[in-house]
């Protein structure tokens, strides 16, 4: 069997933790912030944690 190819754009995209755990930037904060409220910007800023079923799929698109 040939060896899986790591995802590249994933790779760049997202980070696994110590824990196992999948860490992204959350969508919707680049620009245009004056129509959002403060809360909701604050949310933003902090990264996603993505667990279950996605997290395995990412993980093995980047072959961790």
């Amino acid at each position: 069997m040939p060896k899986m190819k790591t995802h590249k754009g994933m790779k760049r995209r997202v980070k696994v933790t110590a824990g196992g755990k999948v860490r992204y930037k959350k969508s919707f904060a680049g620009h245009l912030m004056s129509g959002k409220s403060g809360d909701r910007r604050r949310r933003l800023r902090r990264p996603g944690l993505m667990t279950g079923v996605m997290a395995k799929k990412t993980k093995a698109a980047i072959n961790q």
